[in-house]
């Protein structure tokens, strides 16, 4: 089968090979990938700055949907022709996350889903909403299922409240679709007045230049009349005291991405002043993934698709997310 390794360091350093077709185990599953995506901690791993442990040689991506071709011994959840995505963590399947869930994580401790053909656990496996294509579900895994994690699991979000999302990348994307599912008001940031008229498009009430309203924070305070009920925070060190600024008192942030860099001073009094809740994001589990599904479902909600590019076109996938110039998710078609 094929599949791409990385090899070295870049983007260059992706290497397409050729693979023994695997067989699956006990309680496990083996699909015929027909789509992938692609999140920022890939380009993070194919350059060589994740901060995780990653397999040697490892396939990348966490993110891909596909058929089921095969099952192994004691699988009791699935047959044969499902069409179904992986979870980014092999091993969390419910509750809190086991101590060594990320070294399970797809695409990095474990080969991901840039291949022909995956094998999955039948406990990190979870199948697609009806009316999703292969592509569509592979935009759930990482994205999707982070932004359910922080606007639904973390956020709570309710009618009525008020949803700060930050940019409008594959989590953000998602994040305000979610918001809005649950009856929330969305304020987006962005650098592209064109990408805030997307976003608007898309449902959100209100976008703020951040690069000709550097204080952004004030302009969601001011909007808002006090603060916004939570921020879905992509940004990191760069933007995190903004977060904090835009909160009302008592607001959370869902802190996920460090889009600005992994380092930076917070003064914790901030925290304490707003009495926020400040909680990292490390995607979800099988259960949270199945949840979001059967939300999607109910409420015929689509993901919003960038651009698909080829197998034999990967590389210029990565270079495209690279550029920043996207809007939702960048994809990648097998077949």
């Amino acid at each position: 089968m094929r599949a791409y390794q990385v090899k070295s360091k870049g983007i260059d350093g992706l290497t397409l090979v050729d693979l023994p077709q695997p067989k699956p185990g006990r309680r496990q599953v083996l699909v015929k990938v027909g789509a992938c995506s692609l999140n920022y901690r890939d380009l993070a791993i194919v350059s060589g700055s994740y901060r995780m442990p990653m397999k040697e040689n490892v396939i990348p991506l966490s993110d891909g949907a596909g058929e089921i071709v095969e099952i192994g011994a004691e699988v009791t959840r699935f047959k044969v022709g499902d069409k179904v995505a992986g979870n980014f963590s092999q091993r969390w399947e419910g509750g809190t996350p086991p101590g060594d869930s990320g070294g399970y994580a797809m695409g990095g401790g474990v080969d991901g889903m840039l291949a022909e053909y995956v094998l999955l656990e039948e406990t990190g496996t979870v199948k697609l909403p009806n009316h999703y294509s292969a592509q569509e579900g592979a935009t759930l895994p990482c994205a999707g299922l982070t932004a359910w994690n922080a606007v639904v699991e973390h956020g709570e979000t309710k009618a009525g409240q008020v949803v700060l999302v930050q940019g409008t990348g594959g989590v953000s994307i998602f994040a305000l679709q979610f918001a809005r599912m649950f009856g929330a008001e969305v304020i987006a940031t962005s650098s592209s007045d064109e990408k805030l008229a997307h976003a608007k498009k898309l449902g959100a009430a209100h976008g703020i230049n951040y690069k000709t309203t550097p204080e952004w924070d004030k302009a969601a305070v001011e909007i808002t009349r006090g603060g916004v009920d939570q921020v879905v925070e992509v940004g990191g060190a760069g933007t995190f005291t903004r977060s904090l600024g835009a909160i009302k008192s008592g607001g959370k942030i869902s802190l996920i991405g460090v889009l600005t860099g992994p380092q930076g001073e917070t003064n914790p009094m901030l925290i304490l002043g707003k009495r926020a809740n400040v909680q990292g994001i490390s995607v979800g589990s099988t259960q949270m993934f199945e949840a979001m599904n059967r939300a999607i479902s109910v409420n015929a909600m689509k993901p919003v698709i960038d651009k698909v590019f080829p197998f034999a076109d990967v590389k210029t996938a990565f270079h495209h997310l690279q550029s920043q110039k996207h809007v939702g998710k960048v994809l990648i078609a097998l077949g």
